[in-house]
């Protein structure tokens, strides 16, 4: 397969496309950044790395965080973690406070928001440092000892934090947060304010495509949690817009408020891309468009 040229043909016929959406308004730290951003990065299985547009270009990843915050609890905590979050698609806003009450502070999935500080809680339990040992996890799976936390962001999370908060202390009041509140939070923002390139973040998420081991042979996951992971991915990985997402594109993947996309296709490659203009339903349209060109030209998804 000829990823570079397949990759060059998508990057030019996702720039003639009709320009949607517009940059997250919800942390005002992410207005800042320019709307027109387009990145993309392929690395097969082999090891080889296919990158165009501003794929080298540091961006906030967000919500793409929990697939790795959910990774490294799964690795200690095994099928526990299924205990306080679960794995069925919201079909709800991705903040929503309203499921939650119904649902007596379990959330629908670890990848919502309220899922997501849920399994920040957990590393907050049993992580000695978790800010840093977090950060040391990322370091290690993508490869990249550079990979940092963007600290304007966090702040600007913290200073916006008030729904968040919201879902926090209520899932303190139905006790499915076990630390305290501020801590589990700043926790959370941190995770949220990482910064990569599309190309580390693919190398991020290579042990998803190749049965649990990173590009060095680290066995970070085991092939069976390896694949509940992924088929979370599939159905909970763009909120609301999941199915729509399953049905263009045919990947396991999770997308970011911050514009960024990270998909894969088992035992063949991950793909990052990286446009901050957002849809109705938060996820990146132009990253869509391309991932969708991608699976169409190279007749490559699970389906």
């Amino acid at each position: 397969m000829n990823y570079e040229t397949i990759l060059h043909e998508i990057y030019q016929e996702s720039k003639t496309l009709p320009i949607i959406g517009n940059v997250s308004i919800s942390i005002p730290e992410l207005t800042k950044v320019d709307p027109d951003k387009f990145g993309i990065h392929l690395i097969s299985i082999e090891g080889e790395d296919f990158g165009i547009g501003d794929s080298n270009e540091k961006f906030s990843i967000q919500s793409v965080s929990k697939v790795l915050t959910v990774a490294l609890a799964f690795s200690f905590l095994d099928e526990r973690i299924w205990e306080r979050v679960g794995v069925e698609p919201s079909g709800s806003a991705f903040n929503s406070l309203v499921q939650l009450e119904y649902e007596k502070g379990i959330p629908r999935n670890p990848f919502i928001n309220a899922g997501a500080i849920v399994i920040a809680d957990m590393l907050v339990t049993h992580l000695e440092n978790p800010k840093q040992d977090f950060l040391d996890f990322i370091r290690m799976i993508s490869g990249s000892p550079t990979i940092d936390f963007n600290l304007k962001v966090a702040q600007s999370e913290k200073d916006t934090r008030f729904r968040n908060a919201a879902l926090a202390n209520f899932l303190k009041s139905f006790g499915n947060i076990t630390n305290d509140v501020e801590m589990v939070l700043d926790f959370y923002f941190h995770q949220c304010s990482i910064e990569m390139t599309c190309k580390e973040l693919a190398h991020s998420f290579f042990f998803l495509a190749n049965e649990g081991k990173t590009i060095s042979g680290i066995q970070v996951l085991t092939k069976s949690q390896v694949k509940r992971l992924n088929a979370l991915m599939q159905t909970c990985g763009f909120y609301d817009e999941s199915g729509e997402y399953t049905y263009k594109v045919g990947l396991p993947g999770k997308s970011g408020i911050g514009g960024g996309i990270a998909a894969l296709y088992p035992k063949n490659f991950v793909v990052s891309t990286w446009s901050p203009r957002l849809n109705e339903k938060g996820n990146s349209d132009l990253g869509m468009n391309a991932l969708e060109l991608l699976t169409t030209k190279t007749g490559m998804s699970i389906f």
